[in-house]
């Protein structure tokens, strides 16, 4: 593997990055603190606890969830479509450099990103609320494998867009209603049965619901699921990252 490649993308990528850090350092540090404002001094006022965790605690795995995975999509599609648009992505297909080096130095790059903003979120949180993490290093780990496949998904809807407007259909449109409605701010105990059952049909359900099982040793669904879920996901995103390189789709053209 040429690794100087590698580094190559990840480094022009992060450069981009930092060149906002202060922004980028600074909005979720704001949207944290609103959230909680809302959610959990007028909410929380009204729900003392859920599943014997403090509301305030409760909607934090919810929270970085929905941070991240909206980051790593926008990110990583982005970086990917942004070359196309602009047509240097065709210098880097001409280079030697190979496709498995491409996915990973945008994706690594990418997943960065939504890590570092993830772990703000986190130490703000513990601004407002007492946070005791049952399993840090595991969660941690979650963190990043969920960074990672949706860097991954993101890269696929950058490839497959054909103008910016598609580029945040996904997103806007799928990824956070998903998100959403896949118990962020609540348990899926707190539904009827039947909305309980059709929730279990949203994928999301099963990520959040295993990183909010690594904070406080207990879920909407088991850790095992939560974990399959995850690995089907990767695969799935493996996959058709594989085709549209095999195939040139929205590539060669």
């Amino acid at each position: 593997m040429n690794h100087r490649a590698v580094m190559a993308i990840y480094a022009f990528e992060m450069k981009r990055f930092f060149r906002t850090l202060l922004q980028s350092f600074i909005s979720p540090v704001i949207s944290t603190s609103l959230y909680f404002v809302v959610f959990g001094a007028a909410i929380g006022s009204r729900i003392n606890q859920v599943e014997g965790v403090s509301y305030g605690s409760f909607i934090v795995p919810g929270l970085i969830m929905l941070t991240v995975m909206s980051q790593s999509v926008s990110t990583a599609s982005f970086s990917i479509y942004f070359p196309k648009f602009i047509g240097t992505i065709f210098e880097l297909l001409s280079a030697p450099v190979n496709y498995l080096e491409i996915v990973i130095g945008y994706v690594g790059a990418s997943a960065t990103k939504a890590l570092f903003v993830g772990l703000v979120i986190l130490v703000t949180s513990t601004f407002f609320v007492d946070l005791n993490i049952q399993y840090p290093i595991a969660m941690l780990a979650f963190l990043v494998l969920t960074c990672i496949s949706f860097s991954l998904f993101g890269f696929i809807i950058g490839i497959w867009a054909q103008n910016f407007e598609q580029l945040q259909l996904i997103p806007l449109l799928i990824i956070t209603p998903l998100v959403f409605l896949g118990g962020s701010f609540y348990s899926l105990s707190m539904l009827p049965p039947f909305w309980q059952s059709v929730s279990l049909f949203n994928p999301v359900v099963y990520l959040i619901s295993g990183f909010r099982w690594l904070f406080f040793g207990q879920g909407d669904v088991g850790l095992v699921w939560s974990l399959v879920a995850m690995s089907l996901f990767i695969a799935i995103c493996l996959g058709l990252v594989w085709l549209i390189f095999k195939t040139g789709y929205q590539i060669r053209n």
